[in-house]
């Protein structure tokens, strides 16, 4: 072979060998994982991204996949059982409120078309569209409107899984071919693992960016007013909640109200009960542990203490009602049970952080304004 064919022979070769050691890494996938949020994570590859979603349901292992593919693009090899998402999307439905706090921090409401649970709605824009019509109801009770939501044509439909089979959207929308994807933020245990679902979020919106920046902010803040309390070694003790349909549903130890007792520099009386499940108690064995407590928060739906004891005349032993320290997050509560703490409050657990450190420790945020909480009167 001569001189010349031999070293155009090796020059391809090695060029071969180049153009495979460089596919390498644009093959490869670049996880990104969330710094809080345990429950998702989103997989770049070079012709689309993979959603991946855990913890859906206590007690489950099982995950769930979406591929995000960019709209016009050709359809990659996927592996079976993985639902195709066009993205950008621009038509939304959301089966839950606490969607519309991050649609918002990400200037996508317009993109919302449909709407589950409307009554519930907090935002002020929000409710004026369902009301016109623009955006369309596709609930009401446990009544789905699935021949709506074909007609709407959405690109999503974001909704999670309650528990209550009598209640559950995903099993009814399942057979329905409608672009719906899982989201389990709600099953966090800190409060800016549930705020950083905007990351989540956002990747359906091409919007990563704008949620980094949305997001970074936020945690900062946390962290910095957690550490005005921290330290501090007297916390006053703290119960939450109040019963419904017969029971007290007490935040376990694990939970994200717990979470966020903790970090605000309250001492919660169940913080040593495993699990972030909601503990069934009968409001004998709540008073047996809580009549002395220093501080009730959360009480159901109540806004003053005479409501308070209508429903039950034996919460008037409870200490914290004989001081005055009964405070519950609905100072934002509209007429048809609509709360912004489920909404915005979601994505800035910093405000509401804020807002239990001036419940707990007033002395520290002396120029602190409510923004969800109220003292009972």
């Amino acid at each position: 072979m001569p001189k010349s064919t031999k070293y155009i022979a090796l020059l391809a070769l090695s060029l071969v060998a180049y153009l495979r050691a460089s596919a390498t890494p644009l093959a490869a996938t670049i996880t990104s994982v969330p710094h809080y949020a345990k429950n998702f994570e989103i997989s770049q590859f070079p012709t689309h991204r993979i959603a991946t979603i855990r913890n859906v349901q206590r007690g489950s292992r099982a995950t769930h996949q979406y591929a995000l593919v960019p709209k016009g693009a050709p359809l990659p090899e996927l592996p079976a059982g993985i639902a195709v998402i066009r993205t950008p999307v621009t038509r939304v439905v959301v089966m839950e409120t606490v969607y519309i706090g991050y649609l918002d921090a990400l200037n996508q409401l317009d993109a919302i078309i449909g709407a589950a649970t409307s009554d519930y709605i907090s935002n002020v824009a929000i409710r004026a569209r369902v009301a016109d019509g623009s955006i369309h109801k596709v609930q009401i009770g446990a009544a789905l409107n699935i021949e709506r939501m074909l007609l709407l044509q959405p690109d999503l439909i974001l909704t999670s899984i309650s528990g209550d089979p009598a209640f559950d959207i995903p099993a009814k929308l399942a057979r329905s071919g409608l672009p719906v994807v899982l989201t389990a933020g709600y099953m966090e245990q800190h409060p800016l693992a549930r705020a950083e679902w905007i990351k989540f979020i956002a990747a359906f919106f091409d919007a990563g960016d704008l949620a980094e920046q949305s997001f970074e902010p936020i945690a900062t803040r946390y962290k910095s007013l957690h550490a005005t309390v921290a330290e501090i070694e007297q916390r006053p003790t703290v119960f939450c909640g109040a019963p419904y349909s017969s029971a007290w549903h007490m935040a376990g130890g694990e939970s994200y109200t717990a979470q966020t007792i903790r970090d605000a520099g309250g001492a919660y009386l169940w913080a040593d009960v495993p699990g972030s499940g909601a503990i069934p108690l009968d409001t004998e064995r709540v008073f047996l542990k809580a009549a002395h407590a220093d501080i009730w928060i959360n009480p159901s739906f109540y806004r003053s203490l005479k409501e308070l004891y209508a429903a039950d005349q034996r919460f008037q032993k409870f200490r914290a009602g004989q001081t005055g320290h009964v405070f519950n997050n609905t100072k934002q509560r509209t007429a048809s049970g609509g709360n912004s703490i489920w909404e915005r409050g979601i994505v800035h657990p910093d405000d509401v952080l804020a807002d239990l450190i001036k419940v707990f420790h007033p002395e520290r945020m002396p120029d602190w304004e409510f923004i969800y909480y109220e003292q009972l009167k």
